[in-house]
């Protein structure tokens, strides 16, 4: 976990990377030995942009393969100009946003038989479920159960999100959990 001042850090990256990419077309950079050492450790994280409570952009990454504060400015530049469920973000919206910062534990890999055993498996409200199928891959964050607090919806949500049909199944399909820690300004 980590401290309330590193989350206001952090929150505070995300509104200047959005803001820089405003002026400039870029997002901020980051020059790691201005932030503490706990920020420039590799994370995973997603940022979550709402407007008026209204999703405005969502974009992250899986895998710790960068410091956290870079990882947070990143993405964040990519929820408010590379989201492709949303025209890049106006000016006029920016003093308006919300922000949502979720950093994410490593997934593990889940052992599954079937779907009603993944079903089983599943902790609503607690896991993140990244999907994988060949190429296809997909993930909800643990936020989701909120708006598909039913097991079955939130799997079938899942696949259509890889581009799967609702009812699929294979021996193939993988899955991997995660926790997050969320927090928002």
């Amino acid at each position: 976990m980590h401290s309330p001042e590193e989350r206001r850090i952090l929150l505070d990256v995300a509104a200047a990377s959005i803001r820089h990419g405003l002026e400039t077309g870029r997002p901020l950079p980051i020059r790691l030995e201005d932030y503490p050492e706990s920020l420039r450790e590799p994370g995973a994280t997603f940022v979550t942009l709402n407007i008026a409570g209204q999703l405005r952009g969502c974009i992250g990454s899986l895998e710790a393969r960068r410091p956290l504060v870079e990882d947070v400015a990143e993405n964040a530049f990519a929820a408010a100009f590379r989201d492709p469920r949303f025209p890049p973000l106006r000016p006029e919206e920016y003093p308006r946003l919300e922000y949502h910062i979720s950093i994410l534990n490593p997934p593990e890999p889940m052992t599954v038989t079937s779907e009603a055993d993944l079903l089983q498996q599943l902790r609503p409200g607690v896991d993140g479920l990244v999907l994988i199928e060949g190429t296809r891959r997909a993930t909800f964050l643990p936020s989701v159960w909120e708006q598909l607090p039913d097991p079955r919806q939130f799997l079938a949500h899942l696949k259509m999100k890889a581009g799967l049909p609702a009812d699929y199944w294979s021996d193939s399909l993988r899955f991997e959990r995660y926790t997050v820690e969320e927090f928002g300004g």
